[in-house]
């Protein structure tokens, strides 16, 4: 079959996104992050999941969906996005409430966690470790401080002699959100090009059937 006959374009392989990848690492992380540093009872933990698992399944959805329907693509896309700047402030609400150090943009630790590439949250987590023990806690009094032996939430008692990586941990998934969002942006912007372009399906229907007829 031709191209101009198909009805149905070719849909799904949302795996293969890399901001399909982006997000889920962020999930993977999140999940962590929030049983060792956020209560268990508390609705942020509960929040600060929820919306990480979002980012993931509006992707995923919004790639399955945008064989009959473009609009609902770019919707989709657009929650995830929602989802993961959602995500965003509660870890900036983290960092300033606790007083730790939120990363500027010119911060050297930024490029350093996106040219790791990690690919898993093993791979972050290693990651953050390196980097709190070679740059210090990131408090609001700069680098190079000593390791933070306090811990937050419901673990306090079982990790309070043990370093705290939270600040370090919390800015590196403010680095993996924003690098999602941007994938997301670009997504976002193809998806309307192609909208523009291609229109949605009842016009390729209404071209599928006019196609048939002219035979």
């Amino acid at each position: 079959m031709q191209k101009d006959d198909t009805l149905i374009p070719k849909h799904g392989g949302y795996r293969n996104l890399k901001s399909f990848q982006i997000a889920q690492l962020v999930y993977d992380v999140t999940v962590r992050f929030c049983d060792r540093y956020i209560d268990r009872r508390s609705r942020t933990h509960d929040q600060m999941v929820q919306a990480a698992r979002s980012g993931v399944q509006n992707i995923a959805e919004g790639s399955q969906m945008s064989g009959t329907s473009k609009k609902m693509e770019m919707k989709l896309t657009n929650v995830a996005r929602a989802s993961l700047e959602e995500l965003r402030l509660d870890y900036e609400d983290f960092l300033r409430q606790r007083g730790l150090e939120v990363w500027e943009k010119e911060d050297p630790r930024r490029q350093m966690l996106i040219d790791r590439r990690c690919k898993t949250a093993d791979e972050v987590a290693l990651w953050v470790k390196e980097i709190h023990h070679r740059f210090g806690s990131g408090g609001r009094g700069g680098l190079g401080g000593e390791p933070d032996k306090k811990s937050y939430g419901s673990t306090q008692s079982k990790r309070s002699t043990q370093p705290n990586y939270s600040g370090t941990a919390a800015n590196a998934v403010l680095v993996l959100i924003r690098v999602a969002v941007s994938l997301l942006d670009r997504q976002l912007a193809a998806q309307a090009r192609a909208f523009e372009q291609e229109g949605g399906f009842t016009e390729r229907l209404y071209q599928h059937r006019k196609r048939r007829r002219d035979r």
